[in-house]
C-alpha cells in the first residue's frame, strides 16, 4: 500500500476485528467502504457501527459525527468510534460515543435487563454473575 497513513489504519482496523473475533463475535469483518453511505469500518460490534481511527492528531467530534451517520446507515442504533491509543494495541484502545448516544445504550440495557430478571430471574442471576466476576 502506497499511502502509509491508509495502510496504518487498515493494520489498526484488522487488530481490533481479530479482537473482536476473539472475545465479542467470531463473525466480525471489516466493511467495504461505501462514501457517502458508508456504514462504518467494522461490522460484527452488536447494536453498533463502529468507526476505527488510528491518527497521530485525535479529533473526537468528527469521529463521533461521523460514527452516528454511519450507524444511520447501517441500519444500527448507535454509533462508535474506536480509537487507538500510541503504543498500546486494540484491548487499550478507547470506544467513544456521545453521551447522548451512551444514555440510550444504557438505557436499553437497563430496561432489558429488568425485563429478563421479570421473565427468567435465575438466567440474570447467572448472567450478573458472570459479568461481575469478569469485571
Amino acid at each position: 500500500m502506497s499511502n502509509p497513513s491508509k495502510a496504518k489504519g487498515t493494520a489498526f482496523e484488522s487488530l481490533v476485528v481479530a479482537y473482536l473475533r476473539e472475545h465479542h463475535n467470531p463473525a466480525t469483518h471489516r466493511n467495504v467502504q461505501m462514501g457517502r453511505l458508508d456504514i462504518g469500518d467494522i461490522d460484527g460490534y452488536y447494536l453498533h457501527a463502529l468507526e476505527a481511527k488510528a491518527e497521530k492528531s485525535i479529533t473526537l467530534s468528527d469521529y463521533i459525527a461521523q460514527a452516528n451517520r454511519e450507524a444511520i446507515n447501517a441500519g444500527q442504533p448507535f454509533g462508535c468510534a474506536v480509537v487507538k491509543r500510541r503504543m498500546k494495541g486494540a484491548a487499550d484502545a478507547y470506544v467513544v460515543r456521545d453521551l447522548a448516544t451512551d444514555v440510550r445504550l444504557l438505557n436499553r440495557l437497563r430496561e432489558m435487563e429488568f425485563a429478563l430478571r421479570g421473565v427468567a430471574p435465575a438466567a440474570w442471576t447467572l448472567i450478573d454473575r458472570q459479568h461481575r466476576e469478569a469485571a
